[in-house]
């Protein structure tokens, strides 16, 4: 059993796709929309509804990525992680590239415990969206608990350039300094967290934990992921609502809206 018990926050997002690129699908589906009433539902967050009229939707139109999307993503918040990672790989094999739904294919088969799938999954979704900060964080996040701690330091910088004011990303970069064995950095980058944003508990229990230590072993950490994916989403969604609650349907509004008509 592992001894170190610093503290990881896993603020991973799940992210529902409003449009399509039109680099990102193969052939004719670049030009794809999903049922209006069928994303009504899940942008209401009626699952349930979601997932029966998505079912009917990719009945009648199998060929249909994005709604096979859609449908995982809707099976995934009911909690339905193997039906929800098959309905990826399905838009996947369909041709659609969003490094959103490579990110969401990554972070449930992190909850199934496929890491090395989830690596893979979570570096398709940096190489399709290496500009989004969630991308790089997540990737950094299935890197460390795998052990890959340069790899991890290298995501997680990536992440803080892209957003320096992430707090989960910070610490983070906390604990894989402490993993490595580089105490003084990573006691400077709590302290620093700490400092900007007081009430981040994480950070000060691992400044507690460091501090009662002179050494902390490399790769003896046993990470408390609070929340874990799922969780982070449920107590996020509320942020999250109005982007899901406004998903446009034609590709022509969706590129508008991505363009700046927000």
């Amino acid at each position: 059993m592992r001894s170190i018990a610093l503290v990881t926050i896993a603020a991973t997002i799940l992210l529902l796709s409003l449009w399509i690129p039109t680099d990102s699908i193969a052939g004719a589906a670049e030009q794809q929309v999903c049922d209006v009433s069928a994303d009504y539902s899940l942008g209401a967050e009626d699952y349930s509804e979601a997932i029966r009229r998505h079912v009917e939707v990719v009945r009648q139109h199998p060929g249909n990525a994005l709604a096979q999307y859609h449908l995982g993503f809707a099976l995934g918040m009911l909690g339905d992680r193997k039906a929800e990672v098959r309905d990826y790989q399905r838009a996947k094999a369909l041709g659609l590239r969003n490094w959103d739904l490579l990110l969401n294919l990554g972070l449930a088969q992190m909850e199934t415990g496929d890491l090395n799938a989830a690596t893979e999954s979570m570096r398709q979704a940096v190489h399709f969206g290496g500009d989004h900060s969630e991308s790089h964080f997540n990737l950094a996040l299935v890197e460390e608990r795998l052990g890959l701690l340069a790899d991890a330091e290298h995501e997680t910088l990536a992440s803080l350039q892209l957003g320096p004011g992430q707090p989960d990303a910070r610490n983070l970069l906390g604990v894989i300094y402490a993993q490595q064995g580089r105490t003084a950095r990573a006691s400077q980058v709590w302290h620093e967290l700490v400092r900007d944003v007081p009430d981040y508990e994480p950070a000060r229990t691992n400044l507690s934990f460091l501090s009662s230590r002179s050494e902390v072993p490399n790769g003896e950490m046993a990470a408390v992921a609070l929340p874990i994916p799922v969780a982070a989403v449920t107590a996020m969604k509320d942020e999250h609502k109005t982007s899901l609650a406004r998903m446009q349907h034609t590709a022509e509004s969706e590129t508008n809206e991505i363009s700046g008509g927000k």
